[in-house]
Order: structure tokens, then C-alpha cells, then sequence
């Protein structure tokens, strides 16, 4: 298989679409994106990321839709949906198309306008991710299974609400300095926890998990041009490589894992991925993982290798993982602060390391990183894609 390059990336801010559909936010974030590239009308297939197109905004036929929107034709259009890690999807789909020479370039965009419902009711769409006869038909949700799995995960390694809320804390700082972050505010530890306060400002949502150890429902798109090294090297942009990624699965049902606290799909996706690669955990510079819920960030950075297994706490503690530190994860504000439209985070994870990589994430970039690393978690850990990318040159 050939390499693959990015050699365009572009977002929507996110937060709340107002006036504009989920095609016009689709299409904002590809035109940047191919603006970005220089490519013009020369693409030669697109894959738009989406999960909730036909429930939430009465929508089908995506990629045909963004074709007709960017005048791209007549490339080859699909539309890919994996849940939260449609995103993901779609670029590995992307980079499989432009890794096996059926194409040269290849534009990957995705997005979700989740706020044209009520926060019960795209809570309710998420859900219908668990499984439909175990779980949903009881009322399960995605905060409710982040809930136990976040108490089973405390009991047995000794994390506290603190530890959480410093996943938080950290996220929020750095979101501020990320212009299309959703939430723009900076939190404290006395703020979420201890003040009496705390009590209304930061309630329980699904205990030990409060309102801001939770993402919130975001609208946005985020878009990334994929093509052959020989596109790349004309572009004259700099040598942004996808070298490697994983893909794994878990059981649907989370009450059938051996062991509820393993986020085993994510444990192989990244090895896969690392070994496509040819790198390690301790090569990766930046890294965005999916932190849905604050305690995923934590449990996703041991499984994908960073930090043994029950330490990820302590590493946070230290300020391991802050802008500055060993290993700087979720710069960009992450899904708790940056936003989360399901169908956008897996491109946007990709973009924002793109940007760190080539030197443009602007106040947040880090310094003269070489590999960097992403983790888009489907469902509660049951269909995860892991990337590796790396700059050349």
C-alpha cells in the first residue's frame, strides 16, 4: 500500500450551526479544507462522516448532497457512518482509497447540526448505539454506561472526582486558546467540586459523573484533503503522513466483557496502528483522544500505551499530559471543551494534529512535534479507529 498525505484541513467553529443546515456547515469546513490544499475541482472521491443526518435533520444521501454543493463532479461520493467514530472511519476509508491507487486525492468531511433537537433528544439519538435489546429497551444511555464504567474504574485504581475534574480543568484551559472551541471558560477545581455551589452549577448527571466531566451536544464539521506523496510534494505543503492506523471491535453489549474496565477495541486499534506505523507509544509527541467523558481520557491514554495501566491518574496529576509536558493530550480542548458533533470529532481529531504537525495550531502549538497519535471511540468502546501521523522532512 502507498503513503498517504494531508495536505488540507478545515473546520467549522463548533458550538451551536444557528441559521446554517448541516450542508452549509459540511460544505464551510470542505471549501477550507480544499482551499487549504489547493486542489481546486480535483478531487477525485468523497467521504462525508455523518451519523445522525436522517434522524435528526431529515437528510440522506450526503455525499452525493456535498458533490452537488462543491461542484466536484463527477467524483465518486459515499457516506459513512460509524457512530461517534464515523469520523475516523471516514479518513481510514479516505486513505485506504488514496493507499490502494484507485484514487489521488480524496476529501474526507464530517459533521452533525445535533442542536436542531433538545438535549433529551440527542441524547436519546447517542443511545440508540447501546445495544437495542440488553440495553436501550432499559433506558440505558451513553452517560449512564460512562457512569459505571467511571465508579468500577475509580474503585479499582484509586482515581477520585479530583482526578476528573483535573481532565476538565486541563481541557478547558487549553480549548481557550482554540478559536473554534465550543466552550470558551475556564474552570477550577474549587468551582466544580467544592464550593456549595458546585451542587447547581455542576450537577450529577450520571454519578460519579457530573455535568462538566460530560461533552457537550455540539454542531460543526471538520474536513481533511487526502492524496498520493507525488500531489503532496507539488502542493509544496509540508509532508503530513498518515503512517499508520488500527481499527478494532468489543461487544456490543458492555455487560458481556470479561472485564467492563478494559477498553480492549481501543488496546488493539492503536497497536494496529503503532505497527502499521513501525512506531511505539513512546515516539508520539500530541496526542487527542476521546474524552467524551472525562474518565475515557484518562483510561484511553493506558490503553493506547502511553501510561501502565492504572497510573494515567498519576500522570495527569504530575502534568504529564498538560501543553509542555511528556505528553501533551487534547490540546485542542478535546470533545469535553472543544465540542463533540459525533460525525466531526474523528476528522477534527486528525486536523488538529495536521496543524501541530506543520507548525499552524497557533497559540496552542506544541513545540516541533514529528508524531502524533488519535483515538475516536464508537459506541462505549466497541468499534474504535486509531491513527498515527507523522511529519516528514
Amino acid at each position: 500500500m502507498r503513503d498517504t498525505y494531508i495536505i488540507g484541513v478545515g473546520m467549522t467553529k463548533f458550538g451551536r450551526a444557528g441559521d446554517w443546515t448541516l450542508i452549509d456547515v459540511l460544505e464551510y469546513a470542505a471549501a477550507r479544507a480544499l482551499e487549504d490544499a489547493g486542489l481546486g475541482e480535483n478531487v477525485e472521491s468523497v467521504f462525508v462522516a455523518n451519523m445522525g443526518a436522517g434522524i435528526l435533520n431529515r437528510l440522506s444521501g450526503l455525499g452525493s448532497a456535498m458533490v452537488d454543493r462543491l461542484c466536484l463532479f463527477p467524483a465518486a461520493a459515499e457516506t459513512v457512518e460509524n457512530g461517534p467514530a464515523s469520523g475516523g472511519s471516514a479518513v481510514k476509508i479516505g486513505a485506504m482509497a488514496v493507499g490502494s491507487g484507485a484514487v489521488d486525492t480524496a476529501l474526507v468531511v464530517g459533521g452533525e447540526v445535533m442542536r436542531a433537537v433538545t438535549g433529551w433528544e440527542a441524547t436519546d439519538f447517542v443511545a440508540t448505539l447501546t445495544h437495542p435489546e440488553a440495553e436501550y429497551i432499559y433506558g440505558v444511555t451513553l452517560p449512564a454506561l460512562a457512569g459505571m464504567f467511571a465508579r468500577l474504574y475509580m474503585d479499582k485504581y484509586g482515581v477520585t472526582p479530583e482526578h476528573l475534574a483535573m481532565v476538565a480543568i486541563k481541557n478547558h484551559e487549553n480549548a481557550m486558546k482554540n478559536p473554534d472551541a465550543h466552550i470558551q471558560q475556564t474552570v477550577t477545581m474549587e468551582g466544580l467540586l467544592h464550593r456549595p455551589e458546585a451542587v447547581v452549577n455542576n450537577p450529577y448527571v450520571a454519578e460519579p459523573l457530573r455535568m462538566f466531566d460530560c461533552c457537550p451536544v455540539s454542531d460543526g464539521a471538520a474536513a481533511v484533503v487526502l492524496c498520493s506523496r507525488e500531489v503532496a510534494e507539488r502542493s509544496g505543503k509540508p509532508l503530513v503522513r498518515i503512517a499508520g492506523f488500527g481499527q478494532a471491535t468489543d461487544t456490543h453489549a458492555v455487560h458481556e466483557r470479561e472485564d467492563p474496565t478494559e477498553l480492549a477495541a481501543v488496546r488493539t486499534a492503536a497497536e494496529r496502528a503503532f505497527a502499521m506505523a513501525g512506531r511505539k507509544p513512546a515516539d508520539v509527541d500530541v496526542a487527542e483522544l476521546h474524552d467524551a467523558f472525562t474518565i475515557l481520557e484518562i483510561a484511553q491514554s493506558e490503553e493506547a500505551g502511553f501510561f501502565e495501566r492504572g497510573t494515567g491518574h498519576i500522570a495527569l496529576e504530575k502534568g504529564e499530559t498538560r501543553p509542555g509536558g511528556r505528553l501533551p493530550i487534547n490540546v485542542s480542548g478535546g470533545l469535553k471543551a472543544r465540542g463533540h458533533p459525533v460525525g466531526a470529532t474523528g476528522v477534527a481529531q486528525v486536523v488538529e494534529i495536521a496543524r501541530h504537525l506543520r507548525g499552524e495550531a497557533g497559540e496552542r502549538q506544541i513545540e516541533k512535534p514529528r508524531v502524533g497519535f488519535t483515538c475516536n471511540f464508537g459506541g462505549f468502546g466497541n468499534n474504535v479507529v486509531c491513527f498515527v501521523l507523522e511529519r516528514e522532512g
